[in-house]
């Protein structure tokens, strides 16, 4: 398909057309888009935790062996680290900096589909392709979270649009290498993003393919001995020089952390076998009218040799039962899978019917109208707040949810309107609407963040902490106080995700709460001043045991004490 329909900003000869319009949108979402990496604070427990590993990463200079509170972390591999420290270096430490490279991640992957679509497909849809990506919920929102997911979702992304661009029946022999080069290279940085599934996900992707589609040949067009080279070139240094440096690295990192995460409950982030099929729902919105259908032009067969439909729909398959079935589970799991299905909407997209658009607007007015009876209703469940305390911040939040779901309405009903005859801004409607009113719920959860995080905390915490001052962590650790006080934790009792660490580094913390008591008391002693925070069952207990405390501050969350009584 290579005629673009009407209305198109792009001619049917593939010569760029833009018009103003278009360039102001451009600009405009890039602006949105850089904000709000900086507009939130760094809210626990993944954007605390690799912000703060990179910032132990510039400080202590050792960029071999990735540290979280100052004690060994071998769970993923540290490009992401790697670049948040790199970020840091140049720019300082900051909430923007630290999620940089994950805003980057989804930017590119945006991009890339959209060159992706022109070339496969046509220059209608690479921009149809880009615009459900940008504004689809997952894509866009986790595009602004500081998780790992994102940036491997990102080089997958590589990966799979390269090889859709060197496998198309058009490529030559030039186009073809480059093209699976740029697959390798992205398989090689997702795992080093994230592991082993960098190349375990697009390997089984391909067999299952080749399969289905009954295209043996493809084997021949993989590159397979330079690919590998590549590969290797670019993920077996840091293996070699971490398992030197770190005799346990190997067995924790292959064994532990990605075959026993995968059939066992060890990490214990189990969850039933339609866990994803909620947030799929949510994850595409505002396209969902338009999924299925999208989906079942994919499984249809292609005249063509290379049957691009039928790769994209079983990499999103695939990858989502992938997880579904997975013993550990986490909502950003299935974001590899939204570039495919961008592809899949924008390639159906190329001949929209009525229905299908009108359908899209309506789930998403009806998505907004039931927002906005929640806001409506919110105070008549009681069940939205724990306590009273954090009755504030969803009072806070509501106005926001208000905004964000009229928007969601007015966008919906008008692209409704749109559908009939000018389904070209229905779709652009529909992009906008879900775009902003995405943005719009995360930048309003922002006094949820900082509550979360403690760092309405920082001043109280800042006037009395000094570099040389011990700082205990009791019962809890927390992701993000640290890496805004720049300032490590004795763990007491409780040794979170970083007791495989602790095991082999025993004296970088404090196993049982009466070696805590007994230091403390010696502080106190000596006239040393000390600080903790510490899980307020916890404080309630060692106020039985008499223990001379001062509360520096707290909240439901955590009780900051200091060892000075005055």
């Amino acid at each position: 398909m290579r005629t673009s329909p009407p209305h198109s900003p792009i001619n049917s000869s593939g010569n760029a057309k833009l018009p103003l319009w278009l360039w102001i949108s451009l600009f405009i979402f890039l602006a949105i888009w850089f904000y709000m990496l900086g507009a939130r604070t760094l809210v626990p427990t993944d954007e605390g935790r690799y912000a703060e590993m990179a910032r132990e990463m510039v400080a202590t200079g050792n960029w071999i062996t990735p540290r979280l509170n100052g004690i060994k972390y071998f769970e993923k591999p540290p490009l992401q680290t790697w670049m948040n420290a790199v970020t840091f270096s140049i720019f300082g430490l900051g909430e923007w900096q630290a999620r940089l490279w994950t805003g980057l991640s989804a930017l590119f992957g945006i991009f890339l589909v959209g060159y992706t679509g022109t070339r496969l497909i046509s220059p209608r849809a690479g921009i149809s392709a880009m615009l459900v990506l940008a504004s689809s919920f997952w894509w866009a929102g986790l595009g602004h979270v500081n998780s790992l997911d994102m940036g491997l979702s990102g080089m997958m992304t590589l990966a799979l649009c390269g090889l859709l661009l060197a496998q198309r029946d058009e490529a030559d022999a030039r186009e073809q290498r480059k093209g699976m080069l740029l697959c390798w290279l992205g398989m090689a940085l997702a795992t080093m993003s994230k592991g082993p599934m960098g190349i375990i996900l697009p390997g089984a992707v391909l067999v299952l393919y080749t399969v289905a589609a009954r295209d043996w040949r493809i084997w021949q067009r993989l590159h397979i001995i330079k690919g590998l080279l590549l590969f290797f070139a670019i993920t077996t240094p840091w293996f070699v020089l971490v398992s030197r440096a770190n005799d346990e690295f190997l067995h924790f990192f292959f064994i532990h952390e990605h075959w026993e995460r995968f059939t066992s409950k060890v990490h214990h982030r189990d969850g039933p076998l339609y866990y994803f099929i909620p947030l799929l729902i949510v994850g595409i919105f505002p396209w969902l009218g338009l999924l299925f259908q999208s989906m079942w032009n994919g499984f249809r067969q292609q005249p063509s040799t290379f049957q691009p439909g039928k790769l994209l729909l079983i990499w999103s398959v695939f990858i989502f039962f992938f997880f579904s079935i997975s013993s550990s589970k986490l909502p950003s799991y299935i974001l590899p899978i939204f570039p495919a299905l961008a592809l899949l909407i924008a390639s159906h997209l190329e001949h929209p019917s009525y229905r299908g658009i009108a359908l899209t607007s309506g789930l998403l007015s009806a998505a907004g109208l039931a927002g906005l009876g929640v806001w409506l209703f919110s105070g008549a469940i009681p069940a939205l707040s724990k306590n009273t305390y954090e009755q504030v911040y969803n009072n806070a939040y509501l106005p926001w949810i208000a905004v964000a779901c009229t928007l969601m309405t007015a966008g919906g009903f008008l692209a409704l309107l749109l559908s009939r005859r000018q389904q070209t801004l229905a779709i652009w409607v529909l992009a906008w609407a879900g775009f902003l009113s995405g943005q719009l719920l995360m930048l309003g959860h922002e006094p949820w963040g900082r509550y979360l995080a403690g760092t309405e905390h920082l001043a109280a915490i800042q006037a009395e902490l000094k570099p040389e001052t011990p700082f205990y962590a009791v019962g809890r650790y927390e992701q993000s106080l640290p890496f805004y006080l720049q300032h490590t934790t004795i763990l007491v009792e409780h040794p979170d995700e970083m007791e495989f660490g602790l095991e082999h580094e025993p004296h970088l913390w404090l196993p049982k709460r009466d070696d805590f008591v007994q230091q403390w008391r010696d502080y106190q002693s000596r006239g040393i001043t000390a600080m903790a925070i510490i899980q307020p069952a916890i404080y309630q207990d060692l106020l039985k045991q008499a223990l001379p405390m001062r509360v520096v501050t707290q909240d439901p969350r955590r009780v900051i004490v200091s060892s000075r009584l005055n």
